[in-house]
């Protein structure tokens, strides 16, 4: 089993009618900016130990380090719904930042949907962000107005095949059984930390089996189009340095099989002020559990 070299504290705090689980390693009295980590889709806060372990003694003796589970995720509790939007994780975000750090600029992570959601939030709050990393980030394709009907209806099909349980998420016999599954997902993700992951990332039912910590409704897709015009305008209004970090083996190519490119996403980049990208080798999407040692050297570069 993996050993957590920094162990976090663990807190609740109430906002916008849920329960949010928050965690925090390093100093939480630091007076320097407060690092802030998003996680992903069908993740938790509890993704980062691996990263956290690999920062070094000096910089966690001079940081708070904060990572909450977003709602429909992990230890978060909040009221039963059908949809999950994107703008919501940007109120939570903010509604978060008020209550623990509301006098501070931060420094803002984000991973894969957090990627995109930290993109979002620093061009909304401009003022807010010290330095911001996308980790994986890209957005999503581009698409046409002449896609919303057939989105829509789309939408309408899976809420009703969400009401008669039919997008429940796969169960597991065991937590050896999630571990297994995350390293399928995940090659380069050692048994160990497999292990460990396993115990934050899914819990026993009352039955025995072990479900993910993650809400089913977020597999209902999104109603409304992704607007790429839109969020140019977004990131024209970035004004924090912004480090993007892509993993070598172009996941986005792989995800989406010629539908959005790389290419097209550093275009979309060039909108983005003062950028810098970096690309860690032999790594994948979950880059910040395979190459946690190098994910922190640049972390700690650009942030110092």
């Amino acid at each position: 089993m993996y050993q957590v070299q920094q162990h976090s504290t663990s807190h609740f705090v109430s906002l916008r009618g849920h329960r949010y689980h928050v965690r925090e390693w390093g100093n939480p009295q630091s007076d320097l900016p407060p690092l802030v980590l998003a996680h992903g889709w069908m993740d938790v806060a509890a993704s980062w130990q691996f990263m956290v372990d690999a920062l070094t003694p000096s910089f966690l003796q001079h940081r708070r380090i904060l990572a909450a589970d977003w709602r429909g995720y992990g230890l978060t509790e909040g009221p039963a719904t059908d949809s999950y939007w994107l703008p919501d994780y940007l109120g939570d975000l903010d509604a978060l930042l008020h209550k623990l750090c509301p006098s501070q600029r931060i420094d803002l992570v984000g991973h894969s949907m957090g990627g995109n959601v930290v993109m979002m939030y620093a061009g909304a709050r401009p003022d807010r962000i010290r330095r911001l990393v996308n980790l994986e980030g890209f957005g999503m394709a581009s698409t046409r107005p002449s896609q919303a009907p057939g989105r829509l209806g789309q939408w309408l099909d899976e809420l009703q095949a969400f009401d008669k349980g039919e997008l429940n998420l796969k169960p597991y016999p065991d937590a050896a059984a999630v571990a297994q599954r995350l390293m399928k997902t995940n090659h380069r993700l050692s048994q160990d930390k497999a292990d460990w992951l396993a115990l934050q990332w899914a819990k026993p039912d009352a039955q025995g089996q072990w479900r993910i910590l993650g809400d089913a409704a977020h597999k209902v897709v999104n109603p409304y189009l992704y607007r790429v015009d839109e969020v140019l305008e977004i990131y024209k209004r970035i004004k924090a340095p912004c480090l993007v970090i892509e993993a070598s083996d172009d996941s986005l190519s792989q995800w989406w099989k010629g539908k959005f490119t790389l290419e097209e996403f550093h275009e979309r980049l060039k909108s983005v002020e003062n950028l810098k990208i970096a690309t860690p080798q032999d790594a994948g999407h979950m880059l910040h559990h395979d190459q946690a040692e190098a994910l922190a050297k640049l972390l700690e570069d650009f942030l110092d």
